[in-house]
C-alpha cells in the first residue's frame, strides 16, 4: 500500500517561490506516471501537472513556465518547483498516481501566496 506525503508548503509573497516534494512510502512510484493536483477554498480540485515515468512533463495552462516538475527515483520523490506566484495559486496542494488512485490521497500541503 503506497503512501504519499506531500511537504514544502508554506506562506510566501507573490514573485516568491517554493519547492514542493511528494514522498511515497510502502512502494516504489518510479514506474507510474504522478500528478500534481491543487483545491483552492470553495473550489473543486484542479489538475496541475504530469510528470510521467520516463520524464515528460504536462501543466496546466495557469502554470506553464512558471511551475516544474521532476522527479529522484533514487528517493521515489516527486517535486514541483513553484516560482513566480501569485494569489491565485494559493490552495492545498496534492499529489497521486495517474490514473488516480483514490486510497492514494495524502493530506497535501498548503501553499498560501499573500502580502
Amino acid at each position: 500500500q503506497v503512501q504519499l506525503v506531500e511537504s514544502g508548503g508554506g506562506l510566501v509573497q507573490p514573485g516568491g517561490s517554493l519547492r514542493l516534494s511528494c514522498s511515497a512510502s510502502g512502494d516504489s512510484v518510479n514506474s507510474y506516471d504522478m500528478a500534481w493536483f491543487r483545491q483552492a477554498p470553495g473550489r473543486q480540485r484542479e489538475f496541475v501537472g504530469v510528470i510521467l515515468s520516463r520524464g515528460y512533463t504536462h501543466y496546466a495552462e495557469s502554470v506553464k513556465g512558471r511551475f516544474t516538475l521532476s522527479r529522484d527515483n533514487a528517493k521515489s520523490t516527486v517535486y514541483l518547483q513553484l516560482n513566480s506566484l501569485k494569489s491565485e495559486d494559493t490552495a492545498v496542494y496534492y499529489c497521486n498516481r495517474v490514473p488516480l488512485r483514490n486510497d492514494w490521497w495524502g493530506r497535501g500541503t498548503q501553499v498560501t501566496v499573500s502580502s
